[in-house]
């Protein structure tokens, strides 16, 4: 019974020494390139044993030699948490085998060092510069209006409450999605934020100095009169109301039509228009007309501040013979080693117990680093493989050919459990002969029909193609629509068109007539 429960014992020690590894792992997995270059780079800040490889002088291409190591990954530890003989001959190896990258006596040349920086100055030109944001665009007005600084300052702070579409709002605090990023930082929000619009009182008390509710007004009011027209509004209506001026054709029709019939127009009640304003029938038209024209989002045409660039994990390339092949986009990641001096205070058995102690964590630590770094490597390739074998025809006709995949089928093809493969694709991109896509993009169930199963995205193709293809005088009906779907062999339900009609933002068949059939200017 003593030596079962000494057995149990060491297992559970054995599962909890493993189980920050695991977890580092999972993390890195589940890394897209950029945050794992930040995360290298926090480690080479907070962890001294860890060095930045530099080029080499011979060779800026020069790779270290690949340490082959076929032991079970718990036992590859450069030390281990019972301190012993073996910890030394690992270092020795690994010294020896490491020898040219970690003799940090061994600097780049002159040479070797403009090669780099042309190297980085060329990947600088071909970075795209970053879009002028909305909040870039109105600051740089205020440089045109002589104002005092503090007031300047408050109009900034005005900006800075603007939302992409360039209205005024605040996060609402309700939202369970915020609060949870209130409480964890790196939390990415399954949804977008709900947003509301904020007091003057509120905005007053968030600025860095003593201001009225009023002064806050008077800044909203002037924001409002930057371009674009519309921008500052606290809901659709005053931003419409906005845009309409003394020249404005028939403007204060305009300004009743948005005030007490905004919900009239788009269901063409134009009787009741017509007995509410008294305005004539031919007039109240080219009102609407002019309603139709203005923005209702001003502030959408800008690139939103927080938008991350989208920077591919890996490339699928298409060869001669037809074949695809799979790269991964890290090159440029920081190259780490451990460093041999720390390495060799650590080997001294006269150093302080402390010292040693201090170093055994750091150097196991940078260890794991590389192991889950080569991990991801390893495991993004495989997934990735798997997934364009299955999606050939999606990289050679289109994305309507997009095969139904789920994410179980390749973690069985790759042999690795399914939340594996969910971390592989979360967030990573890849970029293909037909552009960059999301990975989670290859994967989506389908439908049997006649035996043979269709993707829902082919699905949703055909209904947007037989959409666009309508009579613009004569819209078709979610009826008519399923029929249309049944004649194409894509059989779905009223309920399948309805929804995949109102996520692409189609309107009725009774709203299309009327809205989809005016010409934009």
């Amino acid at each position: 019974m003593m030596r079962m429960d000494a057995t149990l014992s060491q297992r559970m020690s054995q599962e909890m020494r493993l189980a920050p590894r695991m977890i580092q792992s999972m993390e890195i997995l589940q890394m897209p390139v950029m945050d794992l270059q930040e995360r290298i780079q926090q480690e080479l800040d907070e962890n001294p044993v860890l060095e930045l490889k530099e080029p080499s002088i011979d060779d800026p291409d020069y790779e270290a030699p690949e340490q082959i190591d076929d032991r079970d990954p718990g036992d590859r530890e450069l030390v281990s948490d019972t301190n012993n003989e073996l910890d030394f001959d690992r270092l020795d190896a690994l010294s020896r085998d490491y020898e040219d990258v970690f003799n940090e006596e061994h600097r780049p040349s002159r040479n070797g060092i403009e090669q780099e920086i042309d190297r980085k100055h060329d990947a600088m030109q071909n970075m795209v510069s970053r879009p002028q944001s909305l909040q870039d665009y109105l600051t740089d007005q205020l440089g045109f209006i002589d104002m005092p600084p503090t007031f300047q300052r408050l109009l900034r702070h005005v900006i800075a409450h603007l939302d992409d579409n360039g209205f005024l709002s605040v996060p609402d605090e309700t939202d369970p999605e915020y609060q949870k990023m209130l409480l964890d930082p790196n939390y990415k929000p399954e949804r977008p934020i709900r947003r509301r619009v904020p007091t003057m009182q509120e905005l007053a008390a968030s600025f860095d100095e003593p201001v009225t509710p009023e002064q806050v007004e008077e800044a909203l009011y002037m924001v409002q009169k930057l371009d674009p027209p519309g921008v500052g509004a606290r809901d659709l209506k005053e931003c419409l109301l906005l845009q309409v001026g003394p020249e404005t054709e028939h403007a204060d029709l305009v300004r009743r039509l948005i005030l007490d019939h905004l919900e009239d127009i788009p269901h063409n009640r134009l009787p009741a228009i017509e007995k509410s304003t008294g305005a004539d029938l031919a007039t109240i038209k080219e009102a609407i007309e002019i309603i139709k024209h203005l923005n209702p989002k001003p502030g959408a045409g800008f690139v939103a501040e927080n938008i991350p660039y989208v920077v591919p994990d890996i490339a699928v390339e298409r060869e001669e013979d037809g074949k695809y092949t799979i790269r991964l986009l890290d090159d440029w990641l920081p190259n780490i080693y451990i460093s041999k001096r720390y390495i060799e205070a650590y080997k001294d058995k006269g150093a302080d117990p402390k010292v040693r102690e201090y170093l055994k964590r750091k150097i196991q630590s940078a260890q794991w680093l590389q192991e889950s770094i080569e991990q991801r490597r390893n495991t993004l390739e495989r997934v990735t493989r798997a997934i364009i074998e299955h999606q050939k025809m999606f990289l050679e006709k289109g994305p309507e050919y997009i095969q139904p995949l789920k994410m179980q089928q390749i973690a069985d093809q790759v042999g690795v459990h399914v939340t594996t493969v969910s971390r592989a694709v979360d967030d990573k991109w890849v970029q293909t002969p037909r552009g960059i896509f999301p990975l989670k993009r290859f994967f989506g169930g389908g439908k049997t029909v006649n035996g043979e199963e269709i993707a829902w995205e082919v699905m949703k193709q055909k209904l947007l193609e037989i959409i666009e293809q309508e009579d613009k005088s004569n819209p078709l009906s979610d009826d008519a629509l399923v029929e249309k779907m049944i004649e194409a062999g894509c059989p779905v339900k009223r309920r399948t068109i309805t929804k995949y009609r109102q996520l692409a933002n189609i309107p009725s068949s009774r709203e299309r007539k009327d809205w989809m059939a005016t010409p934009k200017s």
